[in-house]
């Protein structure tokens, strides 16, 4: 039983040091600022806002005001 257990922890280690990627590691992009602004006037008179954010890759964080 040992055996067995010992060459299926040594075939799982080979087997996931098989799927690895090729080539070196490629650095990821670096964080895009974003800033907007709006300025606009309606029936009930005139209004501001915008709003800065952080976007990474496909994650992002906004704040608006």
């Amino acid at each position: 039983m040992t055996e067995l257990r010992a060459i299926l922890i040594a075939g799982s280690g080979l087997m996931l040091a098989g799927c690895g990627a090729d080539g070196e590691p490629v650095q990821p992009a670096p964080a895009q600022p974003t800033v907007s602004a709006t300025v606009g006037v309606g029936s009930g008179g005139a209004y501001v806002g915008g709003g800065v954010g952080l976007s990474r890759g496909p994650l992002g964080i906004y704040l608006g005001f």
